[in-house]
């Protein structure tokens, strides 16, 4: 019985690693290196209905309230996982310190760690997607084509540990 045990996890330890490889871009060994040479497309990112022409950018709208903007604020460098660091005194983005700007910043944080898609941008009306970068003197925001890359990256990485965590959970067992 343990042996079938050893061969069902050795099987999901290497389909978690195909899964990881191809969520990060990585050839597997069975592919030639010339067969995956890119083709550029005029195609968006995947999840991206608003990416045509050019990267996208997500701020806080400057008509929301301020109660609305605070509230979206404080969920996105809260539960939403947004690295809000840089607003911290001290931080390249923390001036000017207006609440707008903090959300703006925020708020882009979010939406290019979560696939650039419009509902990443919502924050309940407050959020607005713009084609003209955002950034201001040493405050730079993440732009849509340099968190493709990094979202591909970091779900394979997630797919990885989730599988790893999955079978040593089974090994104690």
């Amino acid at each position: 019985m343990k042996r079938k045990e050893l061969m069902i996890m050795h099987g999901v330890l290497i389909l978690g690693w195909f899964i990881a490889s191809a969520a990060a871009g990585r050839i597997t060994p069975q592919e030639k290196a010339e067969s995956v040479t890119p083709i550029p497309t005029l195609s968006p990112p995947e999840g991206n209905m608003t990416f045509i022409d050019g990267v996208t950018w997500c701020v806080a709208r400057p008509g929301a309230t301020q109660e609305d903007l605070q509230n979206a604020l404080d969920w996105a460098c809260g539960p939403g996982g947004a690295d809000c660091s840089q607003l911290q005194p001290g931080g390249r983005c923390y001036q000017p310190n207006t609440l707008l700007t903090h959300a703006s910043y925020a708020f882009n944080i979010f939406y290019q760690q979560n696939g650039n898609s419009d509902i990443a941008c919502n924050f309940g009306g407050a959020g607005a997607l713009v084609k003209r970068d955002p950034s201001f003197g040493s405050c730079k925001f993440m732009a849509s084509e340099t968190s493709a890359a990094a979202s591909s990256a970091m779900l394979g990485r997630r797919v990885w540990i989730a599988m790893v965590a999955l079978i040593s959970l089974r090994l104690r067992v």
